[in-house]
């Protein structure tokens, strides 16, 4: 089979470099997601506000906050955890996935919604940064560099 393709620029005759594991993969996905779902909290937060008003903006901006604070918990975790027991961090992520949604729920319930909580506007922020924080975190988990095997032992020569 032939190609009429371009072969294209020749390569050159410079080392190609290693690039290793990709550092503080956590808090790397921390920053990624916080700034994609800070972004579209805004432009939600932009809408609601001429279409409802200033509690339609707040409502938005603090159902997006929540969402942010329980998945940032758990990058935290996942960073301080995993560096010490990579191999204990999906059991602490599963205890602390736990304890997040017993303790958010018993805040909310305890709190209660306050008076310029305007609901439907709390449920689209809420989405809203949910849907952005994980299209984030996906796309920085494809672009993360992880080591799988052991570099190889580099082995002294022997003296024949």
């Amino acid at each position: 089979m032939t190609s009429n393709a371009d072969s294209g620029p020749a390569s050159g005759n410079g080392p190609v470099g290693v690039s290793g594991p990709t550092r503080s993969l956590w808090l790397r996905l921390l920053a990624l997601s916080s700034v994609a779902a800070a972004a579209g909290l805004v432009l939600c937060s932009v809408i609601a506000a001429f279409m409802v008003g200033v509690n339609g903006a707040l409502s938005a901006a603090f159902g997006g906050l929540l969402v942010m604070l329980f998945f940032g918990i758990s990058l935290l975790v996942g960073h301080f955890v995993g560096r010490s027991n990579p191999s204990g961090a999906i059991g602490v992520f599963v205890a602390t996935y736990f304890i997040k949604v017993v303790g958010f729920a018993v805040v909310l319930f305890l709190i209660g919604a306050p008076e310029w909580l305007d609901g439907r506007w709390f449920l689209i922020g809420a989405v809203v940064a949910v849907v952005l924080w994980q299209a984030a975190e996906i796309y920085g988990f494809s672009k993360a560099r992880l080591q799988i095997y052991n570099d190889p032992e580099t082995k002294e020569p022997r003296d024949v």
